[in-house]
């Protein structure tokens, strides 16, 4: 088994160190990570400019770009062997609802979606480091299970970790994306010289966060699993179109 693992809080991250030191001693672990914070970095791509990969002391590789960089470079020639598959995280920060939109870390994990098989994305609900061995814990277990579970080509899990320790995480629950409210408005600054700047704020409540959903089971001690897929087709929109098209051209 061959893991390549990527992040978007970039190469020296605590989260990433953790997922690593979890799956090493279960695959063969190959690291690629940008070289600074990426977080919402999403699925772009560098295209303006060459990409120059650098092999730190730990042997993890630091890559001048974005998150779905890093795991297309893994996947297309930079590393000797392809990988079998592709985990992401473990992030410092819920990716929770339309949060998957921005994520780097999930985008990361979706980039792997041309090996087949499931990408996994791992997140935990912290900014501060404190619960990551239990995160890293829960990780390795689900990616140990991962084995056992048969899945559509393409599909990515998004996992989201309570910031607790193991002993109170109450277990694992499959849910569906919940969805925020709108975020607020940006925070409008003045550099020294008086040129005016935005700090984007940060994402909105949740607006749909009932049972069911990711929100709600990270709420109440659990470990929430959601099956994301990459075809954004809105099938049950297609019969509203019956006799709109028509006369158009």
């Amino acid at each position: 088994m061959r893991i390549l693992i990527s992040n978007d809080d970039g190469v020296t991250a605590p989260g990433l160190a953790a997922l690593h030191a979890a799956l090493a001693d279960y695959a063969e672990c190959a690291v690629i990570a940008p070289d600074q914070d990426k977080s919402g970095a999403s699925s772009s791509l560098t295209l303006d400019r060459p990409l120059h990969p650098q092999t730190l002391a730990n042997g993890f590789i630091s890559l001048n770009g974005t998150p779905t960089d890093c795991v297309h470079l893994g996947l297309n020639g930079l590393l000797p062997h392809t990988p079998d598959m592709v985990v992401s995280g473990i992030n410092l920060g819920a990716n929770l609802g339309d949060d998957v939109l921005y994520s780097g870390t999930v985008a990361a994990a979706l980039e792997g979606r041309f090996l087949g098989g499931t990408s996994l994305a791992f997140s935990l609900l912290s900014r501060q480091p404190d619960n990551l061995p239990a995160a890293a814990h829960i990780a390795r277990r689900l990616v140990e299970a991962q084995a056992r579970l048969e899945l559509p080509p393409r599909t990515v899990l998004n996992i989201n970790i309570p910031n607790l320790p193991l002993e109170h995480i109450r277990g694992i629950q499959l849910t569906r994306l919940g969805h925020r409210a709108r975020a607020a408005a940006p925070t409008k600054v003045v550099n020294p010289r008086g040129k005016e700047g935005y700090w984007i704020a940060v994402a909105g409540d949740a607006e749909d966060g009932g049972p069911g959903t990711d929100f709600h089971a990270v709420m109440q001690g659990y470990v929430s699993i959601t099956p994301l897929q990459l075809d954004r087709t809105f099938n049950d929109a297609f019969e509203r179109f019956e006799g709109w098209l028509e006369g158009v051209l």
